[in-house]
């Protein structure tokens, strides 16, 4: 199946973003008036205040911002805050850091999406059944969802749509409901009422931190579009979004028959619910709220698959499921995932004391997105004045809520504040650790060393290493080479080879992309291969680079054969090893405290990095790994007395 199908207006594009992108942003209308009323008193301006907050901020952050704006900004398809600061990052070094802090804060909120949507679900049943064992069936839940995650979102996605179907149609029917009763409640899409509640509502500002869970799956909505397309999630988001106002306004109306009564811990969404409808609601939910999780699930490992390639994370194994592009799983990051779930699951207990936690790193996260996009609309000639008024409405409206939610950070915000905290610092280490580490590559000229790479070739003196010698390189340009690589083959064990070939591979920003340049430097002897590839595509170099061997022998632009005469004789095929170049620290370094500590701890993560050789799908029974030591700078002049 083509990307193409999924990514084009189609019903099953529409149906796999229902099930894939909305799960999260979709299922808030189980704890977002919850977490606003906790344990207060109904009255008249709480409930018409809140719903025309959740309006709005449905209309502006989700809608405006990331529906209708945000999701301009792709990258070939692909979306989410890395592919956003892959399209500016040319333009301005300090970009990095708000990327880094957006990506930072969104993984870490991905690691309370699941507990909080799972067990808002499951406490619907504490009424009917109070010794209900709600912590083990969350995390029986969570466990099953991150064991499927292997299947590819395509698969989940068609079986989670129709699903998510029933579950917006039932809770925009129980909000018709609940509204039939006291359509009265409509008079909140006035935004003085959203005025009203937080000028006039005891602390009523702080409530903004329950209002903000409405919109906390936006900025997954932008990380998913490469699994279903822009178009699609355009689409499909007008019948999300009527059906989630009319389950908020329905809440409201609710609320509004409650005015003075206190709820007794009652959730108002289960309220809507009609005494014989309570349980199938509630498996629906629960079904729901596991569907709710895939939306961060997958966006993680888009984000992740993103930071790799840019150099901000390290490497890690990325499988592609299925055939339709934009379809990634990342091992590593589900199980890191599941273990940080459970254990969240396991800490706060219960949704209520979640709900604390929910939403502060991904505020900052909003924030993040709003600085990159500005920038980005500048770039892109959008009038100054249009782009001025963009930045000055979603930093008040963000940085407010903010504000709000910082409240949360001693009840438990913290959790997720340090969790993006670290990831930040590893991010950041990883890309300085690189850039220190690729600053202090010696590239010299290949020329001089052709001649003796030529007469090392023929002297029958030196044992043969390899029929077929290739260097993985660093180096973009035919001309030049990296010291360490002439120093492997010259200067340690000197390694005769028939031909020896240089191969470098560059990352492309477009996700779908595989071509290559060879240049035959001396016949049958040196050459040089620049294999161009996509971010999505799979760098799989050994069956590449066969395959253009395979065309230089056929364009009888080279001669590869078996070079021993009892071996050729019999047919059988010239040898390739591969040699692949790592550096170490030096112990011969004297580096500043700084230095030292980002070096390394560069090189601590880079022992749970994959292999270069794993990276390229090289097959390890043909692959030499030669470690160099990476000298930053050497100590100062010392005095070595010789005792006689």
């Amino acid at each position: 199946m083509e990307n193409s199908q999924l990514n084009k207006l189609s019903y099953a594009g529409f149906l796999v973003s229902i099930g894939i992108v909305f799960g999260d942003i979709g299922t808030s209308p189980l704890y977002t008036f919850n977490a606003i009323i906790a344990d207060r008193t109904v009255t008249e301006l709480l409930a018409l205040g809140s719903v025309s907050a959740i309006f709005w901020t449905l209309l502006f952050q989700t809608t405006i911002k990331y529906v209708f704006i945000t999701l301009r900004a792709d990258n070939n398809g692909e979306g989410g805050i890395f592919s956003l600061y892959t399209l500016i990052r040319r333009y301005k070094k300090w970009l990095l850091f708000p990327a880094l802090a957006g990506g930072s804060f969104l993984l870490a909120d991905s690691v309370i999406t699941p507990p909080i949507s799972v067990s808002s679900a499951i406490e619907g049943l504490k009424p009917s059944i109070p010794d209900l064992p709600v912590i083990q069936i969350v995390l029986a839940i969570i466990v099953l969802l991150f064991l499927i995650q292997r299947a590819g979102t395509s698969l989940i996605g068609k079986f989670f749509g129709p699903i998510m179907m029933i579950w917006f149609t039932m809770i925009g029917v129980i909000g018709i409901y609940a509204i039939a009763g006291s359509p009265s409640v409509f008079k909140a899409l006035n935004p003085y009422y959203a005025y009203r509640l937080i000028t006039e509502y005891p602390q009523g500002f702080w409530l903004l931190g329950g209002v903000f869970l409405c919109t906390t799956g936006a900025e997954a909505l932008y990380s998913d579009m490469g699994h279903v397309g822009r178009k699609n999630i355009q689409i499909s988001w007008l019948y999300v979004k009527i059906c989630l106002v009319l389950c908020y306004f329905g809440q409201a109306a609710w609320l509004l028959q409650h005015v003075g009564s206190p709820l007794n811990e009652l959730n108002p969404f289960f309220g809507l619910v009609p005494g014989w409808f309570l349980i199938p609601s509630i498996i629906i939910a629960t079904f729901a709220t596991i569907i709710a999780s895939q939306a961060l699930i997958s966006g993680s490992f888009t984000l992740v698959a993103e930071a790799i390639r840019l150099n901000l994370w390290p490497k890690l194994r990325v499988i592609f499921p299925t055939d339709i592009k934009g379809q990634i799983y990342i091992p590593a990051i589900n199980w890191m995932l599941l273990a940080a779930c459970c254990a969240v699951t396991l800490y706060f207990k219960e949704s209520k004391y979640m709900e604390a936690a929910f939403g502060l790193s991904v505020t900052l996260t909003m924030l993040m997105t709003t600085i990159l996009l500005s920038f980005y609309l500048y770039v892109k000639r959008v009038p100054k004045i249009a782009v001025t008024l963009f930045l000055l409405v979603f930093l008040t409206i963000e940085i407010s809520f903010l504000i709000a939610n910082l409240r949360k950070f001693s009840h438990g915000g913290w959790v997720t504040m340090l969790a993006g905290v670290l990831i930040f610092i590893v991010m950041y280490i990883w890309y300085r650790g690189n850039e220190i580490k690729h600053g202090l590559q010696n590239f010299i000229e290949l020329k001089p060393y052709i001649p003796v790479l030529k007469e090392l070739s023929n002297d029958a003196a030196v044992p043969k290493y390899a029929t077929n010698l290739v260097y993985l390189t660093l180096s973009d340009d035919v001309s030049k080479i990296e010291q360490q690589i002439i120093n492997s083959i010259l200067y340690k064990q000197p390694k005769r080879a028939d031909i020896y070939w240089f191969v470098h591979v560059q990352i492309l920003d477009e996700p779908y992309h595989m071509s290559y340049k060879a240049t035959v430097i001396e016949p049958d002897e040196v050459v040089w291969i620049k294999f161009k590839l996509g971010f999505r595509t799979e760098p799989r170099i050994n069956l590449l680079f066969r395959k253009v061997v395979e065309e230089l022998v056929k364009n009888k632009e080279i001669t590869v054969q078996n070079r021993y005469a009892s071996l050729e004789k019999n047919n059988i095929s010239a040898d390739f090893r591969f040699v692949v170049m790592q550096s170490f620290l030096s112990f011969e370094n004297e580096l500043s405290m700084k230095n030292n500590f980002i070096l390394k701890t560069f090189f601590r993560l880079k022992k749970f990095s994959l292999h270069d050789e794993k990276e390229f799908g090289l097959d390890y029974s043909n692959v030499t790994v030669e470690k160099s030591p990476l000298i930053l700078n050497l100590p100062k002049e010392f005095n070595l007395i010789r005792e006689t």
